[in-house]
């Protein structure tokens, strides 16, 4: 890794520090009714797929990820111009995500990483760039929701990013 690398530090996860680049999935602090007479709590739209180009359709898929380790280098952001992208970690696995706003170029300055607490999943809105996927410590499942359909649906682009932890 370069020296002139772009340095951060992951801040916990939080809605509000991350809704710049969609939404925190996150049961614990949402609202919910109850339905299944009773036995069940449903927590209701916790965030937007969003899918567009031609023939879009929402795919539900199973990620199984290797762990990297910290600090973490990172030699480029990937984007989904034509879908958002949701992780929810399926057995509580922490996971680091790297994130910049949509757009043409990424600006350094713009640039955060942040960690889960385990129970929280992402939701990547349309054009977010974001870094693959970042387990720690050990391999973990995810709950992937993205788009499938025609049209190219993933950009990347070179960057130099050393992360690390608190």
């Amino acid at each position: 890794m370069s020296a002139d690398a772009l340095q951060l530090t992951a801040q916990p996860l939080t809605s509000e520090a991350f809704a710049a680049f969609g939404e925190v999935i996150d049961s614990r602090s949402s609202e919910h009714f109850l339905i299944n007479s009773g036995r069940t709590r449903r927590h209701h739209d916790l965030a937007k797929v969003e899918v567009a180009g031609e023939s879009p359709r929402v795919l539900i898929s199973i990620f199984v990820s290797q762990p990297v380790t910290v600090p973490l280098e990172l030699t480029f952001l990937e984007r989904h111009p034509l879908g958002s992208q949701a992780f929810m970690p399926l057995h509580e696995e922490q996971f680091l995500i790297v994130v910049a706003p949509p757009g043409d170029v990424i600006d350094p300055a713009e640039v955060r990483a942040f960690i889960t607490d385990g129970r929280q999943g992402v939701n990547y809105r349309i054009g977010t760039w974001h870094a693959i996927q970042s387990v720690l410590e050990r391999e973990g499942e995810f709950l992937v929701v993205d788009r499938g359909g025609a049209g190219h649906n993933c950009d990347e682009q070179p960057i130099n990013i050393r992360v690390t932890l608190e």
